[in-house]
């Protein structure tokens, strides 16, 4: 990787954008846009600002043809707050690490891949027409762009995600589902020695569903069910009114997601006193190994083998990406295609930087060759 290059990727580990920072995003954004200068690309900019977010970009390029096109999809939004660059996560070269916030989730495969986009499209060698979104808020599961995904997916012939490699370069080809809900528990306050007998407690009710909910586990199906924080009660001599807690679920199918959300959202109380409130739905449906998708890591594994590795898929991957609704809607999609490296949503967060040349060329023969 040429030192230019080396540095242009610097700029944008620098440039820190957390989902909720839409200033940040944006910066983002204006550097993809400032990328494109040059090349026959089509940039249209969606307003993310109505919803508190960070823009949209769509890029587009390739012939005009008519035909379906490939769909890239990048996104540019990250967890680490900012300053983590300047204080728990410092941008440094380790060898042949990079490390830095966002660098392997996902800016170091959207920036190559960006790259791969811009050349394929300089050099009119695109298989077919190209689509490139870029947006803002996959890392809270994509609310508003989840329509474009899919509207623009329905039309695609294939969909290409350049979130990151795992374990030493491994593609994803199937990811679960995930599922995200919020319950509201309340009971009845009272004082806790006076007026104990008076008092329904929202927490004890919550402790009992929250076993309950963690009981629904089944690792020989791919099934988890977690209960990662809890809040309840105003202090320690009142019997709680309230108790809240949120639900994270991740499947392998879509019947299970759909038993899940029926068990989770029919949750009933224990005491008739109480009352148990359930919002939420599957965030991301199951991205499954379809013939489709098989065929379409099948033609990657060729490339990857002429250009001068070896693609290995990884099993099914327990987070969620963008790939899943494309996945979900048909289109064959074959995910992982950015960094290589590790410690993603960490404060040991860093990118491989000799992966970024031979997965930027992979990039470039997919586009080049995916009739």
């Amino acid at each position: 990787m040429s030192s230019p290059s080396l540095d242009t990727l610097l700029t944008w580990i620098k440039t820190e954008s957390p989902t909720d920072d839409p200033a940040g995003v944006n910066m983002m954004m204006d550097l993809v846009v400032a990328q494109m200068e040059g090349a026959p690309v089509a940039v249209e900019r969606i307003p993310g600002e109505p919803h508190g977010l960070g823009d949209v970009l769509i890029l587009r390029a390739g012939p005009e043809t008519g035909e379906k096109p490939i769909l890239l999809m990048s996104h540019l939004d990250t967890v680490h707050p900012i300053g983590t660059a300047k204080s728990d996560l410092p941008i440094r070269i380790e060898g042949d690490r990079l490390y830095g916030p966002g660098i392997y989730d996902m800016k170091g495969g959207a920036w190559f891949s960006l790259e791969a986009f811009k050349e394929v499209a300089r050099n009119g060698s695109a298989a077919r027409p190209l689509v490139f979104l870029v947006t803002p808020d996959e890392e809270i599961g994509s609310p508003l762009t989840r329509p474009m995904i899919e509207e623009i997916g329905r039309g695609a012939a294939y969909a290409l995600v350049t979130e990151p490699a795992r374990d030493n370069g491994l593609i994803v080809t199937a990811r679960k589902g995930v599922g995200r809900f919020d319950v509201h528990v309340e009971g009845r306050p009272a004082h806790a020695g006076s007026r104990h007998k008076d008092g329904r407690n929202a927490v004890h009710e919550a402790a009992r569903h929250v076993l309950a909910i963690e009981a629904m586990t089944d690792y020989a199906r791919g099934i988890t069910t977690t209960v990662g924080m809890i809040s309840g009660g105003t202090a320690v001599n009142v019997i709680p009114q309230h108790c809240r807690f949120p639900v994270d679920i991740r499947v392998e199918t879509v019947a299970d997601g759909e038993a899940l959300k029926a068990a989770i959202l029919g949750l009933k109380p224990h005491n008739p006193d109480i009352k148990i409130t359930v919002t939420g739905d599957m965030n991301r449906p199951p991205y499954e190994r379809t013939e489709g998708v098989e065929k379409l890591f099948q033609h990657a594994k060729g490339l990857a083998a002429e250009i001068g590795f070896e693609l290995i898929s990884a099993p099914r991957v327990g987070g969620g990406s963008d790939g899943n609704f494309t996945a979900a809607i048909g289109t064959p999609t074959l995910d992982g295609l950015g960094i290589d490296g590790d410690g993603a949503h960490t404060l040991q967060e860093y990118g491989v930087i000799s992966s970024i040349a031979p997965r930027q060329e992979l990039m470039k023969r997919l586009l080049e060759t995916l009739r």
